[in-house]
């Protein structure tokens, strides 16, 4: 059989799987981890780039270079032809995403042993919502630069199937399942029919009744969470001058996307924030926003909110701390305001969820397995917004982070194989 592998390019984390002849498995990506965070560190002095832990390590560490994550929502908007500002150097996004994308090929290289040729890469249901034009570009982006990285032959599977096709392999008979695939920037549905004796099947276009997805996922839950309880402590929506004018909100909104963060740092938008400071109403509050932009921690500020999302996935409440703005500042957060700040979303969720059902042509009694991957399902008022949905369905969600690769391994063994 031709070796071959599935790639997991995620919003958040990136995964690896090898389909060999010894069977299916994970590839090691950062030392022994299987996961990788997607993000890189560019290096000040050289412009090369550092990956996944290593490169959030050196941004908090607070070593000279550019941090990014979140890069995959870049694919096929504007910003790919545009680039953005690293290190003083205009760099297309090609350039930035193409070497971790190697990086992951370099391993999954290594612990195969061999110079693999072919893969099967993920893709969201929808790169971009409503627009199949620059959907068909998200995906060609990713192609040309999996074939600059080395790969001869690539093809593409949706996410919330490669997931499905992961967890298939340990059922007894068949099963109507709802695949709810939930990372860092979408959320996609499958409906489709699953057993193991279907497992090495090459056409499975019978069994996947319909495909759904939405922009959403767990980044929209840490804006909405810094926008509604962290935010408002650094002046979002507070005012200044004589008419009591609100302040711009820009900076704010542009403070609660990863993708957008390093925009801000610009000699014009820490100017404009000193001026506006001078004519603040709350002063302290909107101050601690310029020393957000004086010293560039707007990541820190980010993954402040992220670490808090993931506190309340198991306390009620979370005293989360932002020394690195002010001494001695820390803002209590309850999973309760966290619930209602994500409301909105959650709607929107499950709106795409009902959709995807009634698209199959079936009833939500007769899904008898909701499958639920990727980070942004262990949110409990998305577990229970699923259980409340369909009440008849077993609930399956293990392996959140890596099912999407193992299953990308499955398939790209069926179509290579």
């Amino acid at each position: 059989m031709n070796a071959s592998c599935g790639i997991d390019f995620g919003t958040s984390n990136s995964s690896v799987a090898l389909a060999t002849p010894e069977g299916i498995r994970l590839a090691p990506v950062e030392g022994t981890y299987v996961t990788i965070p997607s993000a890189l560190f560019f290096h000040a002095k050289d412009n090369i780039p550092t990956y996944g832990r290593e490169a959030v390590a050196m941004f908090f560490a607070r070593r000279p270079g550019r941090f990014m994550r979140s890069l995959k929502r870049v694919l096929g908007t504007s910003l790919m032809k545009q680039g953005t500002m690293v290190n003083g150097k205009v760099m297309k996004f090609e350039k930035i995403i193409t070497p971790f994308l190697k990086n992951l090929k370099d391993k999954a290289d290594a612990a195969s042993g061999l110079d693999l040729q072919h893969v099967v890469m993920g893709r969201p249901v929808h790169f971009v919502d409503n627009d199949p034009d620059a959907d068909s570009r998200a995906q060609a982006e990713l192609k040309a630069m999996a074939e600059a990285v080395g790969f001869r032959y690539v093809d593409f599977q949706f996410e919330p199937i490669a997931a499905a096709f992961a967890h298939e392999v340990n059922l007894a008979g068949e099963k109507l399942a709802l695949v709810a695939d939930l990372g860092g920037g979408t959320s996609d549905f499958t409906v489709i029919r699953l057993s193991n004796a279907y497992v090495k099947k090459t056409d499975r276009t019978g069994d996947i009744l319909a495909n759904t997805g939405v922009r959403i996922g767990g980044n929209d839950f840490d804006k909405d969470l810094s926008l509604s309880l962290i935010l408002p402590e650094l002046g979002y929506r507070s005012t200044y001058g004589e008419k009591h004018l609100e302040v711009p909100l820009k900076p704010y909104h542009d403070l609660a996307e990863w993708s957008k963060v390093n925009f801000l740092y610009t000699t014009k938008t820490v100017a404009q924030t000193r001026q506006l400071l001078y004519q603040s109403h709350d002063k302290k509050r909107f101050g601690r926003l310029l020393t957000v932009l004086e010293q560039e921690t707007g990541h820190a500020l980010l993954a402040s909110a992220e670490e808090t999302k993931i506190a309340l996935t198991s306390a009620a409440t979370y005293q989360a701390p932002f020394e690195f703005i002010e001494s001695g500042f820390f803002i209590d957060v309850s999973r309760q305001l966290f619930e209602e700040a994500i409301r909105t979303e959650i709607e929107k969720i499950a709106q795409a969820a009902t959709q995807c059902i009634h698209d199959a042509g079936v009833g939500a009694e007769a899904i008898e397995l909701v499958i639920l991957t990727g980070g942004s399902t262990e949110v409990p008022r998305v577990q229970a917004e699923f259980r409340r949905l369909f009440p008849n369905a077993a609930l399956a969600d293990e392996n959140k982070l890596s099912s999407v690769g193992l299953g990308l391994a499955y398939d790209s063994r069926n179509k290579f194989g």
